[in-house]
């Protein structure tokens, strides 16, 4: 199965090598996303900044805090858990192909959490939706966790362009955390919101 990450891709191009084409293009559009992406990733930009008139600063300085603890307790768990996967492949319980299913397997999970059930949302995070989510741009770095043990070009190429996502996404909330926060941005207060992914969720 894996097989396709070794080949000489100007020898042979599998469907495997358009999907990771796909991939890294997909990638790519988060760190320049237009106006066509959901709200919950265009929130990152200037232009999706409308400001609540008067939102108090102190508020804002004590959500961020709460955020920031919520979503550092996300990575340590999903390090935690990955850190399993990894000393299994280590000592040769599973192989290659194994992770590349993980990998399909966490793309699968990553659609049920934005359209139906996220539990790092209701179990940790505990915003309302994905508009709100702090850590909404991590989803292709869990993704792509699992490649980053398997040795090749393709493989860590979607591994650390997804780290490069996550640190883009994470400089920008450092520095503009009014542009993640309904209370001082009015473009993801639920009466403005386009995405509507809540109706999914109830």
């Amino acid at each position: 199965m894996t097989d396709f990450l070794t080949m000489n891709i100007f020898k042979s191009i599998t469907p495997l090598h358009i999907i990771w084409a796909m991939f890294m293009v997909i990638m790519v559009s988060h760190l320049f996303p237009n106006k066509l992406r959901s709200m919950a990733l265009l929130k990152s930009k200037e232009r999706s900044y409308v400001p609540v008139e008067n939102y108090s600063e102190f508020d804002l300085l004590r959500y961020v805090q709460k955020q920031n603890q919520k979503a550092w307790t996300v990575m340590l768990v999903w390090l935690i858990m990955n850190g399993i996967w990894a000393l299994v492949y280590l000592i040769g319980i599973i192989g290659e192909a194994e992770l590349f299913l993980l990998t399909g397997f966490y793309f699968l999970c990553d659609y049920i959490c934005i359209l139906f059930f996220c539990p790092f949302r209701s179990k940790i995070m505990k915003n309302k939706c994905c508009v709100n989510c702090r850590i909404y741009d991590w989803g292709h770095f869990m993704m792509f966790t699992p490649m980053l043990f398997i040795k090749n070009f393709f493989s860590w190429s979607l591994f650390f362009t997804s780290v490069i996502v996550l640190i883009r996404w994470e400089i920008l909330y450092a520095k503009h955390p009014e542009r993640f926060w309904e209370g001082s941005n009015k473009i993801l207060q639920c009466a403005n919101c386009r995405d509507k992914t809540c109706k999914f969720k109830h």
